[in-house]
């Protein structure tokens, strides 16, 4: 029904920055949210932002704890395409970062309610 397909993970150095996309394809006016989780070895998976639609290409954000100083998510109008700007990158940022997309009501921020996810795209940062 929604295929989600994620680019732009890559190697930098402390500091550096990155940009991620996920683009929805299918039933994407069945979309309710698209956001961004990551996930590091031995550890679960971590909210880190997601966006919403009311009507139209109108839509609201929301962050992890202490992320939106570095992290800032946007959508490129109504086309279900999101992105995810990473700066001041960190070795503790290193993980698989994942797009998720919901067609219900539901808790944003637990991955468990998620209907659809990308294949991941690793992060690494490291010196």
């Amino acid at each position: 029904q929604v295929q989600l397909v994620e680019s732009g993970g890559g190697l930098v150095l402390p500091g550096g920055s990155l940009r991620l996309s996920c683009a929805a394809s299918g039933r994407t006016d069945s979309i309710y949210a698209m956001g961004w989780f990551r996930q590091a070895p031995g550890r679960e998976r971590e909210f880190v932002a997601t966006l919403t639609w009311s009507s139209g290409s109108d839509t609201s954000s929301y962050y992890g704890d202490f992320m939106n100083d570095r992290f800032t998510i946007s959508a490129d109008g109504a086309r279900k395409t999101i992105y995810l700007q990473m700066n001041g990158l960190k070795p503790e940022d290193t993980a698989l970062y994942y797009c998720g997309a919901l067609d219900h009501f539901a808790l944003i921020t637990t991955p468990t309610v998620y209907n659809y996810w990308g294949q991941g795209a690793q992060v690494t940062v490291s010196s």
